[in-house]
């Protein structure tokens, strides 16, 4: 007999997960060099909180990973944001431990308050999550993000009004040389609790995630139900489909950008405005964006409206002053140019 849906739904996204690294290295590997020595073992590491979502997929790189000859470790990221975070970072590496996991590794952050306590804290588990990757060499983290989780990903980008990228919630593949992958974003969180239930894994439910002072928690609990009552089932569904969509739309658009920026600036390397403003707008407004997190802004608190002010630079053209941006960037036209810097 097979094991429950459920768990295998698990661990046949995590296999081709694996196997997509295993395949990359080896090409890489290929690649940098003719011998035909045997490569290394990689590391894989699993980012796990102690919540349903990480353990089922802890569980199933620790099933699937050996297979494959893939070293398998985790770690756990302890915010400092309750009390007895601490003892609850050691469970999760004791339970780590106990699937076979190794390393496991438990880092303490101190999180700011830069963006409000959701992105303070993501910044801060992204940083210590990147340190510790390089650090032991590993090839890869996985996240443990589901369907239900990119869902709220797109209604919040739908909030902010930020365009078409946002629209496209979290890339399966991400991070410096594609470091993150996300097995989970076609499986719903109700399938990742079951796998565990079945498995007799022990599962933490951070009360954070039912505290209305947070937004995602308030979607999750509030506005998805809503939605789902008012226009029925199938609403998770269909927004992580947008995503997939949205993120093929700005793929495209964003390496169509790239492209023309070369075009559109002088010998010095300055943006000319006639030429932007000959631009369709969605591909010039990628190139502003990109000039002005070069420039210094933050690309999580550089907004839609940021854009939409520096774009009327050119395309609004009136003799108006400089555009302030997030991170103390300064965005003004002289002479016929967009010169976009630190003020």
């Amino acid at each position: 007999m097979g094991p429950h849906p459920a768990v295998a739904a698990i661990r046949l996204a995590v296999r081709r997960v694996l196997h997509d690294i295993l395949t990359e290295q080896t090409t890489e590997q290929n690649s940098d060099s003719p011998s035909h020595e045997c490569p290394s073992a990689p590391l894989v590491l699993v980012a796990c909180s102690g919540g349903a979502d990480s353990m089922a997929l802890a569980s199933a790189l620790a099933f699937e990973a050996p297979k494959l000859g893939i070293r398998a470790g985790g770690i756990t990221i302890d915010h400092g944001l309750q009390a007895g975070s601490d003892l609850r970072a050691d469970e999760v590496v004791q339970r780590l431990g106990e699937l076979g996991l190794d390393p496991v590794i438990s880092v303490a952050v101190s999180v700011g308050r830069a963006g409000g306590p959701e992105a303070a804290a993501r910044d801060a588990r992204y940083a210590a999550l990147d340190a510790t990757a390089e650090r032991h060499g590993a090839t890869a983290v996985l996240l443990g993000h589901t369907r239900d989780d990119q869902a709220e990903t797109v209604l919040l980008g739908l909030a902010r009004g930020s365009g078409v990228r946002s629209l496209s919630g979290m890339a399966a593949v991400s991070g410096a040389g594609g470091r993150y992958r996300r097995p989970f974003l076609h499986i719903d969180r109700q399938t990742a609790r079951k796998a565990c239930m079945v498995q007799s894994l022990p599962v933490w439910d951070d009360p954070h995630n039912a505290d209305p002072a947070y937004t995602r928690s308030r979607l999750r609990h509030e506005g998805l139900p809503a939605l789902e009552k008012a226009l029925g089932k199938g609403v998770v569904e269909a927004l992580a489909r947008t995503a997939r969509l949205s993120r093929d739309d700005a793929d495209a658009l964003d390496a169509w950008a790239g492209q023309a920026e070369i075009s559109v600036r002088d010998a010095t390397g300055l943006l000319e405005c006639a030429k932007l403003y000959a631009l369709p707008p969605a591909v010039r407004r990628r190139i502003l964006r990109r000039a002005a997190i070069e420039a210094g802004a933050p690309a999580g608190s550089l907004f839609a409206r940021h854009i939409e002010e520096v774009d009327r630079l050119i395309t609004g053209w009136r003799g108006q002053g400089a555009i302030n941006l997030p991170g103390k960037v300064v965005a003004q036209r002289q002479g016929g140019r967009l010169v976009i810097r630190q003020g």
